[in-house]
């Protein structure tokens, strides 16, 4: 049956129809749908994992013992992961077994731009990258082939134009080979230096036979073209781009085949034009591959290695003539990203800003306490460092800075990595005061279960992981509870915590205001007469609330009653309807 598909979708009607057993991820996008969609099929387990290292091992585990299996992550999760992907490039698989991860050109929702190409290239190992949704979900299903016919792992690289853009998938029925019997083999299973210096020979020859099969895989394939003055070697939404450009006016040599590559193809496609031209986002990896075939071309000297291409960008590179569009005449004023109204980490970062702390932040939708108003996080750097960099900026201010500065961190983001970094702080002993902030899900990434939620990922209850037992088990004594809606009580633990001469835990704890379970009060209202348009009202940055004609007003389709605003109004201007 013909059906349009997300990339992510296709992914995991890919695992499906291969027979795919079990799934471990973590969500992260642009790659969270894939995981979720798989948890739709009765057939596959699916799981979130604490994080992308538990993930991976997790899915060789099942490969382990016999069944297909997948990861899923984002670009920087690979980082996390990282660990076990150099080892298991060695061990091999039993089943086949899969390793999906979307990079996000163009920073959408990342802190870095980073190009997993290079991962392939390290580990030693085949890497897959689809255009478009049909190839995802036919890529999918032919990497476990090649998983089980190379013995190892197999990374299927999505990027966001593909994994959230949608296509028409031809839909299969699914196919679940037998189990493969697990057997006992220290020499390929067990990485100690003996056994891992004999594996390695046979990682290499490994890595020449998948070469030889790129060669005459239908992964690589040339499209002829009219004008042979140019050829073009492309792939993901870059082949997208240039065939949109140039149609069938230029030969074109599409990849989806990334690592290794064909050089026999690739150095024949190359002869048959006047001017090679490698089109790709973010780094030049296909570009420097060919280069070092010593072949001259075109490449980043045209196309730039930062941020996303477009079809006008490839079109004005190419020579072509970009499409004008149409642009509209009214003067759209920006909308920077800021917290939704009753976001439970208003409170707790206008708390922050108020003291002057200086604060480590973290990876999640509470980012956005950086921007004004509320300016309230002094750096981010990634899943985990806020706790960790705490520690360390301590250490190095040898007490200066004891008192003046905390770290902040979610829930999820805390069991991914933040709790290691926690360890970190009892055992060397820093005078660190960390802020959880427990929104009850994974927020930034659409509302997925985590350890702390009591939820797994098809919604059934499971074990809850408790943040105060957690934290006083790890040798933290001091942890304290707030309602970040409560200013005041925010401000008065807070001081308390920075006052106290060892290191504490403050959780910052009330659901996340978009939760479908979460009961809302009725919309705040201003009292015309009362308000002096002072605009303390503004300082907490709620979308729900704005200025005219020197007045505050409400947007009663926003706001959700969380009363905030009210604790700054010293006129009594911002009323609840039963205060009216």
């Amino acid at each position: 049956m013909k059906t349009l598909m997300l990339g992510n979708e296709a992914v995991a009607r890919g695992l499906y129809e291969a027979g795919c057993s079990v799934v471990s991820s973590y969500p992260g996008t642009p790659s969270t749908e894939i995981t979720e969609a798989a948890a739709k099929y009765r057939e596959i387990y699916a799981e979130w994992a604490p994080n992308e290292k538990v993930a991976m091992e997790t899915a060789f585990g099942a490969s382990l013992a016999g069944k297909r299996s997948f990861c899923g992550m984002k670009h920087v999760g690979l980082n996390v992961a990282a660990d076990p992907l150099f080892t298991i490039a060695y061990t091999g698989v039993n089943a086949g077994m899969l390793i999906g991860v979307a990079d996000d050109a163009g920073m959408h929702s990342s802190q870095n731009e980073q190009d997993s190409r290079h991962y392939a290239r390290a580990a030693k190992l085949p890497m897959l990258e689809p255009a478009d949704s049909a190839e995802a979900l036919a890529f999918t299903k032919l990497a476990y082939e090649l998983s089980e016919r190379f013995d190892t792992p197999v990374l299927l690289k999505m990027c966001t134009r593909v994994s959230h853009s949608q296509s028409v998938v031809e839909t299969g029925e699914r196919v679940e080979p037998a189990p493969v019997p697990y057997e006992k083999k220290p020499a390929k299973y067990i990485m100690m230096p003996g056994y891992a210096k004999l594996r390695h020979p046979v990682v290499e020859q490994r890595l020449a036979e998948l070469a030889e099969y790129a060669e005459t895989s239908p992964l690589n394939r040339v499209e002829e073209g009219a004008d042979h003055k140019i050829g073009i070697i492309t792939s993901s939404t870059s082949y997208q781009y240039v065939k949109e450009v140039c149609g069938d006016k230029y030969p074109v040599l599409k990849l989806g085949m990334i690592w290794p590559m064909p050089d026999r193809k690739i150095k024949e496609f190359a002869a048959s034009v006047d001017l090679l031209t490698v089109v790709e986002e973010l780094d030049g990896f296909i570009e420097d591959h060919c280069r070092a075939l010593g072949l001259a071309l075109a490449g980043k000297d045209y196309f730039s290695p930062i941020g996303e291409l477009s079809q006008n960008l490839v079109a004005e590179k190419l020579g072509a003539a970009p499409d004008a569009g149409k642009a509209l005449e009214e003067n759209i004023p920006a909308r920077p990203p800021v917290m939704c109204a009753g976001c439970p980490h208003r409170g707790l970062f206008y708390t922050l800003n108020k003291l002057k702390l200086t604060v480590l932040g973290d990876i999640g939708c509470y980012t956005l306490g950086a921007v004004a108003p509320l300016a309230a996080i002094d750096s981010t750097i990634c899943m985990g460092a806020s706790v960790s960099g705490l520690h360390g900026f301590l250490k190095a201010s040898g007490g200066e800075m004891d008192g003046k500065t905390v770290a902040v961190i979610g829930d999820s983001t805390f069991m991914h990595s933040g709790v290691t970094g926690l360890i970190n702080i009892a055992y060397n002993e820093s005078n660190a005061t960390v802020i959880i902030l427990d929104n009850s899900i994974t927020g930034m990434t659409g509302h997925q279960q985590n350890p702390t939620t009591g939820y797994n990922l098809k919604g059934d209850p499971c074990t809850k992981i408790d943040l105060e037992s957690l934290c006083r088990a790890v040798g933290i004594r001091r942890v304290r509870v707030v309602d970040p809606y409560d200013l005041s009580q925010c401000e008065r633990v807070i001081k308390e915590e920075l006052a106290a001469p060892e290191a504490s835990v403050v959780i910052s704890r009330r659901p996340c205001a978009l939760l479908k379970y979460v009961k809302h009060k009725a919309p705040l209202t201003v009292d015309t007469a009362k308000c002096v348009g002072c605009k303390a009202c503004m300082k907490i940055g709620c979308p729900a609330i704005s200025v005219r004609d020197g007045k505050a007003g409400v947007d009663a389709t926003l706001c959700v009653g969380c009363g905030v605003c009210q604790q700054l109004c010293k006129f009594d201007a911002l009323q609840a309807p039963e205060e009216v």
